[in-house]
């Protein structure tokens, strides 16, 4: 599905008003380096987060974006705290959370991804945050995904971040990983609250592991 005809649909019913704040680019030459020396002190390796800006610029490109960037390393165990929020302009490290996949992807390790619904797969690439709601995992936030065959169903699926109590240390140290969600991003319900209260509303989220589709979508126009 191409980008465009999704950005006319962003103010959608299902996904909540836009971001009165303009769209806000990448982090500038000046603040690059500091975003990278501060993400990579807490454990954002600087490749996966050059990939990251990359797919906010493509976003912010088509429409999209506030400032914040979400980015999710798949290539890490779950038992690791993977997903941080950063403050581009600022150059801050916002939040820094134990994040599940889903059931279908992998034990600690992932490795299995999909954008089928029913496949239990989290999915990766770029999405954009929507709305929130009162769901069976208590608020949630919507995610629409921007790459065509990568993760555009991810609103069809039901791919959102939600908080769950199979993600906590005390898990981790009782089963060597955390629980997993049936593809959703989730999150403890503590980090859930204060994380989606950072991201709703138009900000970029990059779902990261090391794959030629990824890449591929990466560079699509």
């Amino acid at each position: 599905m191409p980008l465009a005809p999704w950005v006319a649909t962003l103010a959608a019913l299902t996904f909540g008003p836009p971001a009165a704040a303009p769209p806000v680019p990448a982090a500038a030459p000046a603040t690059a380096p500091a975003l990278t020396a501060v993400a990579a002190r807490e454990g954002l390796r600087p490749a996966v987060l050059r990939l990251a800006l990359a797919a906010y610029d493509r976003a912010v490109q088509h429409g999209a974006a506030r400032g914040i960037l979400t980015v999710i390393d798949y290539s890490l165990a779950s038992r690791e705290r993977r997903l941080w929020v950063l403050d581009l302009a600022g150059a801050r490290v916002l939040a820094h959370e134990l994040v599940a996949h889903g059931r279908h992807t992998g034990d600690d390790l992932a490795s299995r991804f999909s954008n089928t619904p029913g496949s239990l797969q989290s999915s990766l690439g770029t999405f954009v945050t929507g709305g929130t709601y009162q769901g069976k995992h208590g608020l949630s936030l919507r995610l629409r995904g921007l790459d065509a065959g990568l993760n555009d169903q991810a609103e069809a699926r039901g791919i959102v971040v939600h908080g769950a109590d199979y993600v906590n240390d005390a898990i981790v140290g009782a089963l060597g990983r955390l629980g997993r969600s049936q593809g959703c991003p989730a999150l403890s319900p503590s980090a859930a609250r204060r994380v989606i209260g950072l991201i709703q509303h138009g900000t970029v989220l990059f779902a990261y592991y090391p794959t030629p589709t990824l890449e591929r979508a990466l560079t699509a126009p």
